[in-house]
């Protein structure tokens, strides 16, 4: 049980140390970002809570309906409602990278918990396919979305960078699960998706930055 919490932790808690230490003025009290991971792991439970009700009341049985739409709604709706109303409004969110290390850590939080459940049925021997991309892809969308929290925390367009905050991971996430669902050759689609995902959050994580910079020297 042991290495099991280990494999499916560990890459979790690197991605989330390394988005962490990205951070280039400020970091974020740890007890802080470790609270945000905790709740992205409770978020497990609602998530497949709600996914069953659906399933049991509806009787849908479409994976495609399934994966593609129902599977990523409750999780990034939810994983933005922990933000929103778990760290938004916080006194610590006081800086445009904050919404990436929180949702990150949410994200990252929820991808840890999943995997533990999925390595108990699965065994070890899928733990490296699952860091690379399952975990990987919730970091990355976490940073998305955390990207637009700050847009909106800062900028007098809220409303709008707040729905941009969760419409953008929703569409990235349904993708990652269509590319799922490709036969053929969807291995070449998802590592491919997967090369523009890290491109897309590291530009996100430098613009933060960027403009925390601009601000800086702005009021400074």
């Amino acid at each position: 049980m042991i290495g099991i919490l280990t494999a499916a932790c560990a890459p979790a808690i690197a991605l989330l140390l390394y988005f962490y230490l990205k951070d280039q003025f400020e970091l974020e009290p740890f007890h802080m970002v470790i609270r945000s991971y905790v709740f992205g792991g409770l978020l497990v439970f609602p998530v497949m809570f709600i996914q069953y009700a659906v399933i049991t009341e509806t009787g849908i049985s479409s994976s495609f309906l399934l994966s593609v739409i129902l599977a990523p709604f409750t999780e990034e709706f939810l994983k933005w409602f922990t933000v929103m109303f778990t760290v938004y409004f916080h006194m610590h969110f006081n800086q445009r990278y904050d919404g990436i290390v929180y949702a990150c850590a949410v994200g990252l939080g929820f991808a840890s918990v999943e995997n533990i459940f999925y390595l108990i049925e699965n065994g070890l021997d899928t733990a490296f396919l699952r860091a690379v991309f399952p975990v990987t892809s919730h970091a990355l969308f976490g940073v998305v979305m955390g990207y637009y929290f700050g847009l909106a925390k800062f900028s007098a367009k809220r409303k709008t960078f707040l729905l941009i905050s969760f419409l953008v991971p929703l569409l990235l996430h349904s993708v990652y699960n269509v590319i799922l669902l490709a036969p053929g050759s969807w291995a070449y689609l998802l590592v491919t998706f997967m090369i523009f995902m890290w491109i897309f959050a590291m530009k996100k994580v430098k613009s933060a930055n960027k403009a925390q910079a601009a601000d800086e020297w702005r009021f400074s």
